[in-house]
C-alpha cells in the first residue's frame, strides 16, 4: 500500500466520524439523536425527532462524507480494491466516529455516497430499490439490508471492476445491522413514520 493511498484512508475515516445527525440537530436545536427514537444518529432518526428538512441535511452531509475521499482516490488513480478501503473507512469513522466517542449510525448513507461514482444509471438502480422496498413495507432497516445485499449484483452487471470492494463494504453494512435484524425477526422494529413506537424505544 502506497503512502498516499494510506492517507486517503486515515482521511476518509476522520471526515467520517464527523456526525452530521449530531451537529445539525444541535444547530436546529433538536434532541441528540443518540438520545431519541432508535438512538441512532442517521438521517432516517433525523425525520422522526425534526421532519423531513432535517433529515434531509444529514442524508447529503453522510452522502459526502462517502463521496468526497472516493472521489478524491479515483481521480488520484488509485486502484479500485483500494478505493473500496477507503469507502469502508468512511463507513467506519461513520459508524465509530473518533469525535463521538466512537457511537455511530448504521453508514447506509455514507455508504450510498462512497459507491455513487461507479455512475448515475448504478445510483438509480440502488435509490430505486431502497425506495420501492422502504414504500412496500416501511421499514427503512430493510430497505438498506435488501438494498446491500443487491449492490454487488448491481455493480457487477455496469462497472464488474468494483464488484468486491462494492461486496466488501455491503458486508460491513448487513454486519452493522445485526441488530435491526433481530428486531425484524421478532416484530419491534419500528416503521417510518411510526414516531410514538420511536420514542419509547429512547
Amino acid at each position: 500500500m502506497t503512502p498516499l493511498a494510506l492517507v486517503m484512508i486515515i482521511a476518509a475515516y476522520m471526515l467520517g466520524s464527523i456526525s452530521s445527525a449530531v451537529l445539525i440537530c444541535r444547530m436546529l436545536r433538536l434532541p441528540d439523536p443518540r438520545k431519541m427514537g432508535s438512538n441512532n444518529p442517521g438521517a432516517t432518526n433525523v425525520l422522526r425527532i425534526g421532519g423531513k428538512k432535517a433529515a434531509a441535511s444529514v442524508l447529503l452531509c453522510d452522502m459526502l462524507k462517502g463521496t468526497i475521499p472516493v472521489w478524491g482516490g479515483f481521480f488520484l488513480g488509485i486502484d479500485p480494491v483500494i478505493l473500496g478501503v477507503i469507502a469502508i473507512a468512511a463507513c467506519l469513522g461513520h459508524m465509530y466516529p473518533l469525535f463521538f466517542h466512537f457511537k455511530g449510525g448504521k453508514g447506509v448513507a455514507t455508504a450510498l455516497g462512497a459507491i455513487a461514482p461507479i455512475g448515475l444509471d448504478f445510483t438509480a438502480m440502488i435509490i430505486g430499490t431502497w425506495l420501492a422496498i422502504a414504500f412496500c413495507f416501511r421499514y427503512s432497516s430493510l430497505a438498506a439490508l435488501v438494498t446491500v445485499l443487491l449492490a454487488p449484483l448491481y455493480t457487477w452487471m455496469l462497472k464488474p471492476q468494483y464488484t468486491l470492494p462494492v461486496a466488501m463494504l455491503c458486508c460491513l453494512i448487513v454486519f452493522r445491522h445485526h441488530q435491526n435484524i433481530r428486531r425484524l425477526l421478532d416484530g419491534s422494529e419500528p416503521k417510518i413514520g411510526d414516531k410514538k413506537e420511536a420514542m419509547n424505544k429512547a
